[in-house]
């Protein structure tokens, strides 16, 4: 029986199995339970049957493309994977969230296997608990969105990008799950950017080291295949959907969206952190793992490549989300596995920062100063937001003092704060033990919304399937949102896209779902008129049934079917308890 770190391997393998079955526990418990809503983690619940629209259509109308939206040119991986779950299970809000949580739960066992090889078996564990613990990450990888997926396969790239240390032949897999991950969502475009760029810095490095070798040859088998996906892609996929692939991936989800001005990425670059909660729940993760990667900066050339792949996969990240957009907090899920990779190999090894880290002198410590000032920032403000959580420019301003004082004593004390750091030890059985009490704090998060769990949304699905005979067109993006529990067809309408262009004058569809509570068509966009639009230009509409949904914070979220023409009984919903079984 092998040991590492004075953990047998028949213990971390029970340990292992006992962790994954657990996240998948508390992923599967409850399927179609309404997503947290008190309070939120970000997640907009009537995305899902918007974004699994084309595999529905599918799997109940035998194709893809029954009107003018159709997200699979955006997430052609997502959608075919939501249709097999259809054709295999039926069509349903439970079915439509089994692949997200079937690959959450793999990405739990994958991020522990590549933690255990870069720093033992205790770190593995460490990992497996915080990210199987994880709340945002659970959550997301309870909803049927494209976030969770695509993280779990960039999860499984990372995998591959360690085993290719040992073996190239495993840079063929990091090619082609990133590849998986970009065509699941394109905002794994940062992956792809880092994966890319570590494969050219190990080249770059073979120069000056001709000793590493078997490194160079992952680097170049990883190009080679990254290329050959990429050719794969453009031939079956891109160039013969080419106008409606450009459509959806860039005049809408690009040039539509974000603001290039010098004012609004300044913006996003104080906004990041200050925003969203989901830093401020990971902290313990935030603050070792953004303090263990400015460490590992200054020992790059002798990191592993799966350690330099996760100092890539935050950096670019950031880079991505600074650039685009920090307003979503869906677009944070992706930092979660690289920040708990790091924590948890911090824990493992037993010191925050590496000998070589603090022997720098500090004229050179200096060149990082930006770096590290934001990554101060980042640390501070997310937990400071706690003061003034509904106000942006006090967390600014409080984060950005405390950065500066930060930064200021890390370089007045260097080298000695770094020698401290570096020279504070603890076991690797503690780590672990630290990092089970972070999870069971994530775990208490759990509990608490599953104590207090609602099935709104799922009801009012079946309500309308009650009212509604299978086929019947209805108007408005909630008409998506409300289409997993019933076999209504769907309109879907969007602001310049998705059948927007004849929002006005389609008499041939009597009905309209949308929000009257919090406000009429709040699941607009901001200021976006679209489903107005619709209503008013149907005057003698008349609601003829209302019922609850769960959105807000404030629990009295209400939606309606309308008859554009005014027909029909008006009907409301006796007020239901929410708590109907999966």
């Amino acid at each position: 029986m092998t040991m590492m770190g004075g953990m047998s391997q028949r213990t971390f393998v029970v340990a292992l199995l006992a962790i994954v079955a657990g996240a998948a526990t508390i992923r599967g418990l409850f399927p179609s339970a309404d997503p947290p809503w008190m309070p939120t983690v970000g997640i907009v619940w009537h995305d899902e049957g918007a974004w699994v629209h084309n595999a529905r259509n599918k799997a109940l109308f035998g194709a893809w493309s029954e009107d003018r939206w159709n997200p699979m040119y955006i997430a052609p991986v997502f959608t075919g994977l939501e249709y097999l779950s259809f054709k295999a299970f039926g069509v349903g809000v439970g079915q439509a969230r089994l692949a997200p949580e079937a690959l959450g739960v793999l990405s739990v066992w994958l991020l522990a296997l590549g933690v255990t090889r870069i720093a033992g078996r205790h770190a593995g564990l460490a990992a497996a608990v915080l990210l199987a613990s994880n709340y945002v990450y659970v959550s997301w990888n309870r909803a049927a969105m494209m976030e969770g997926p695509m993280v779990a396969f960039i999860v499984m790239g990372w995998y591959c990008y360690v085993r290719s240390d040992d073996d190239s032949r495993w840079a063929a897999g990091a090619a082609a799950f990133a590849w998986l991950a970009f065509f699941t969502k394109a905002a794994a475009a940062f992956f792809l950017a880092a994966l890319a760029l570590d494969a050219a810095i190990v080249i770059g490095l073979s120069w000056l080291w001709p000793d590493r070798g078997q490194s160079t040859r992952a680097a170049w088998t990883f190009l080679a295949s990254l290329a050959a996906g990429a050719a794969v892609a453009l031939a079956a996929f891109v160039i013969p959907n080419w106008t409606d692939y450009r459509f959806y991936n860039w005049q809408m989800s690009v040039t539509r969206k974000p603001s290039y001005d010098l004012h609004s990425v300044l913006d996003r670059v104080t906004w990041l952190p200050v925003l969203h909660d989901t830093f401020t729940r990971m902290w313990f993760a935030v603050v070792v793992g953004l303090v263990a990667s400015l460490g590992a900066i200054a020992q790059w050339r002798r990191l592993s490549g799966g350690e330099r792949l996760l100092v890539l996969w935050i950096g670019l990240g950031a880079a991505e989300l600074i650039a685009h957009d920090v307003g979503n907090e869906r677009r944070f899920v992706f930092f979660i596995p690289a920040l708990i990779a790091v924590s948890a190999i911090v824990l493992g090894r037993g010191f925050l920062i590496d000998h070589d880290a603090a022997a720098l002198p500090r004229a050179r410590a200096l060149l990082a100063a930006p770096v590290v000032a934001y990554a101060f920032y980042v640390i501070a403000a997310s937990i400071l937001r706690i003061a003034f959580l509904s106000e942006i420019r006090p967390n600014v301003r409080l984060g950005a003092a405390a950065a500066i004082a930060l930064t200021l004593a890390t370089y007045a004390t260097w080298p000695r704060l770094a020698r401290a750091l570096s020279s504070s030890r603890w076991s690797p059985a503690a780590g672990l033990a630290l990092a089970c009490l972070v999870g069971a704090g994530s775990v208490a998060q759990y509990v608490q919304w599953a104590v207090g769990r609602t099935y709104k949304n799922v009801e009012a699905s079946r309500a309308i399937g009650r009212v509604l005979p299978a086929g019947t067109l209805v108007h408005g993006k909630l008409a998506n949102g409300l289409a997993l529990e019933n076999q209504i067809r769907p309109v879907f309408v969007g602001r310049g896209f998705g059948n927007y262009d004849d929002r006005k004058r389609r008499d041939d569809v009597r009905y309209i779902l949308t929000y009257i509570a919090p406000s009429l068509g709040y699941e607009s966009q901001a200021g976006d008129p679209v489903i107005k639009d619709v209503l008013d230009a149907y005057p003698n509409r008349r609601i003829i049934m209302t019922f609850d949904v769960a959105e807000t914070a404030t629990g009295h979220d209400r939606a309606a079917l309308i008859d554009k023409f005014g027909s029909g009984e008006r009907r409301e919903l006796p007020r239901a308890s929410g708590r109907a079984q999966d």
